[in-house]
Protein backbone atom coordinates (compact mmCIF):
# COMPACT_ATOMS: atom_id res chain seq x y z
CA UNK A 1 0.00 0.00 0.00
CA UNK A 2 0.89 3.69 -0.95
CA UNK A 3 1.30 6.02 1.28
CA UNK A 4 -0.08 9.66 0.41
CA UNK A 5 2.52 12.90 1.00
CA UNK A 6 2.15 15.70 3.25
CA UNK A 7 1.80 19.12 1.94
CA UNK A 8 4.82 21.58 2.36
CA UNK A 9 2.88 24.33 3.27
CA UNK A 10 -0.34 25.60 3.94
CA UNK A 11 -0.41 27.31 -0.23
CA UNK A 12 0.71 23.68 -0.99
CA UNK A 13 -2.40 22.25 0.77
CA UNK A 14 -5.01 24.51 -0.06
CA UNK A 15 -3.98 25.33 -3.74
CA UNK A 16 -1.49 22.80 -5.02
CA UNK A 17 -1.86 20.48 -7.41
CA UNK A 18 -0.51 17.43 -5.20
CA UNK A 19 -3.46 15.17 -3.25
CA UNK A 20 -2.32 15.07 0.40
CA UNK A 21 -5.45 14.40 2.01
CA UNK A 22 -5.42 15.02 5.90
CA UNK A 23 -6.43 12.04 8.29
CA UNK A 24 -7.62 12.73 11.56
CA UNK A 25 -6.01 11.18 14.82
CA UNK A 26 -7.94 7.89 13.93
CA UNK A 27 -6.16 8.22 10.13
CA UNK A 28 -10.21 8.60 8.64
CA UNK A 29 -11.47 11.43 6.21
CA UNK A 30 -14.93 12.42 5.86
CA UNK A 31 -16.62 11.02 2.73
CA UNK A 32 -19.96 12.69 1.53
CA UNK A 33 -21.37 10.76 -1.42
CA UNK A 34 -24.46 12.27 -3.78
CA UNK A 35 -25.77 10.56 -6.98
CA UNK A 36 -23.98 11.35 -10.17
CA UNK A 37 -27.68 12.21 -12.07
CA UNK A 38 -29.70 13.60 -9.24
CA UNK A 39 -27.61 15.10 -6.87
CA UNK A 40 -29.35 13.53 -4.02
CA UNK A 41 -26.96 13.09 -0.89
CA UNK A 42 -26.69 9.17 -0.42
CA UNK A 43 -24.56 9.07 2.29
CA UNK A 44 -21.35 10.16 4.81
CA UNK A 45 -18.90 7.76 5.50
CA UNK A 46 -15.53 7.65 6.24
CA UNK A 47 -12.23 6.39 4.24
CA UNK A 48 -8.85 5.36 5.52
CA UNK A 49 -6.10 5.91 3.48
CA UNK A 50 -6.48 1.83 1.79
CA UNK A 51 -10.32 2.76 1.34
CA UNK A 52 -9.46 6.26 -0.71
CA UNK A 53 -6.23 4.34 -2.72
CA UNK A 54 -8.44 1.12 -3.66
CA UNK A 55 -11.21 4.05 -4.92
CA UNK A 56 -8.78 5.49 -6.90
CA UNK A 57 -7.67 2.87 -8.47
CA UNK A 58 -10.62 1.09 -9.24
CA UNK A 59 -13.22 2.82 -9.84
CA UNK A 60 -15.60 1.80 -7.29
CA UNK A 61 -16.05 3.25 -4.08
CA UNK A 62 -14.47 2.24 -0.91
CA UNK A 63 -14.60 2.74 2.80
CA UNK A 64 -13.94 1.96 6.24
CA UNK A 65 -16.17 0.81 8.79
CA UNK A 66 -15.32 2.52 11.79
CA UNK A 67 -17.75 -0.35 13.60
CA UNK A 68 -16.63 -3.40 11.94
CA UNK A 69 -13.04 -2.00 12.26
CA UNK A 70 -12.28 -2.85 8.50
CA UNK A 71 -12.18 -1.96 4.70
CA UNK A 72 -15.56 -2.24 3.04
CA UNK A 73 -16.16 -2.05 -0.70
CA UNK A 74 -19.42 -0.81 -1.27
CA UNK A 75 -22.00 -3.15 -2.62
CA UNK A 76 -19.45 -6.12 -2.36
CA UNK A 77 -21.80 -8.19 -1.25
CA UNK A 78 -25.11 -6.47 -1.17
CA UNK A 79 -24.91 -5.31 -4.89
CA UNK A 80 -25.31 -1.89 -4.46
CA UNK A 81 -21.74 -1.16 -5.87
CA UNK A 82 -20.72 2.43 -6.37
CA UNK A 83 -19.01 3.70 -10.00
CA UNK A 84 -17.46 6.96 -9.16
CA UNK A 85 -17.99 9.31 -11.69
CA UNK A 86 -15.97 12.08 -9.72
CA UNK A 87 -14.03 12.92 -6.46
CA UNK A 88 -13.55 16.24 -5.08
CA UNK A 89 -11.71 17.42 -2.01
CA UNK A 90 -12.28 20.06 0.07
CA UNK A 91 -10.07 23.37 0.16
CA UNK A 92 -7.83 21.68 3.00
CA UNK A 93 -7.93 17.96 2.26
CA UNK A 94 -9.88 17.07 5.21
CA UNK A 95 -12.55 16.03 3.65
CA UNK A 96 -14.03 14.39 0.10
CA UNK A 97 -16.79 14.53 -2.11
CA UNK A 98 -17.79 11.91 -4.19
CA UNK A 99 -20.59 11.43 -7.29
CA UNK A 100 -21.31 7.92 -8.06
CA UNK A 101 -23.80 6.09 -10.20
CA UNK A 102 -25.17 3.34 -8.05
CA UNK A 103 -25.45 -0.10 -9.14
CA UNK A 104 -28.82 -2.57 -7.98
CA UNK A 105 -31.32 -1.41 -7.52
CA UNK A 106 -29.67 2.10 -6.53
CA UNK A 107 -29.96 1.95 -3.08
CA UNK A 108 -27.51 3.11 -0.47
CA UNK A 109 -28.23 2.95 2.71
CA UNK A 110 -27.90 -0.46 4.81
CA UNK A 111 -31.43 0.00 5.56
CA UNK A 112 -32.75 -0.50 1.57
CA UNK A 113 -33.45 3.44 1.38
CA UNK A 114 -31.88 5.03 -1.57
CA UNK A 115 -30.63 7.87 0.36
CA UNK A 116 -29.23 6.94 4.07
CA UNK A 117 -30.84 10.59 4.90
CA UNK A 118 -34.58 9.75 4.48
CA UNK A 119 -35.95 10.59 7.48
CA UNK A 120 -36.69 14.94 8.16
CA UNK A 121 -36.45 16.20 11.81
CA UNK A 122 -39.76 18.05 12.31
CA UNK A 123 -40.82 19.22 15.82
CA UNK A 124 -38.14 17.20 17.61
CA UNK A 125 -40.10 13.78 15.84
CA UNK A 126 -38.80 11.85 12.51
CA UNK A 127 -40.40 11.89 9.56
CA UNK A 128 -39.79 9.50 6.66
CA UNK A 129 -39.54 10.86 3.40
Amino acid sequence: MTSFPTAPTKDALEQGEILTPRFDANGLIAAVTTHATTGEVLMLAWMNAEALEKTLATGEAHYFSRSRNELWHKGATSGQVQIVDEIRIDCDQDAVWMKVRPQGDGGACHTGQVSCFYRTIEDGRLVRK
